[in-house]
């Protein structure tokens, strides 16, 4: 990464950070409420649109860097493609173990 983008990512953890340090924590209620309102399968529709996009973010990117785009540096599109393959990664490994998850409720005697 250039020096600039190290700036910007550290730029933009100090914000993160101060953000996290000024926001109030909530109370039992509050978080029960918070968590509650999505759902366990919006959670996980959730989870599968973030890695998609980020699957679509890394393919145009590498498309873009094999096009020519002088914008776009080799590493860079390198990080984004090992991001989204990692997400990719664990969005599978979820899934398998909800499968296993399901087929031991279903083999249980009642």
């Amino acid at each position: 990464m250039s020096t600039p983008a190290i700036q910007a990512a550290l730029q933009q953890m100090k914000g993160m950070a101060t953000q996290a340090a000024s926001t109030q924590p909530l109370s039992g209620t509050q978080a029960s409420a918070a968590v509650g309102q999505g759902g366990f399968g919006g959670e996980l529709q959730a989870s599968i649109q973030r890695i998609n996009r980020l699957q679509q973010t890394a393919n145009s990117q590498a498309m873009a860097f094999q096009a020519g785009d002088p914008n776009l540096q080799l590493n860079d599109v390198m990080v984004d493609m090992q991001k989204a393959s990692v997400a990719f990664q664990m969005g599978l490994q979820v899934r398998n173990r909800l499968v296993s998850a399901y087929r031991d409720v279903m083999n249980m005697q009642v």
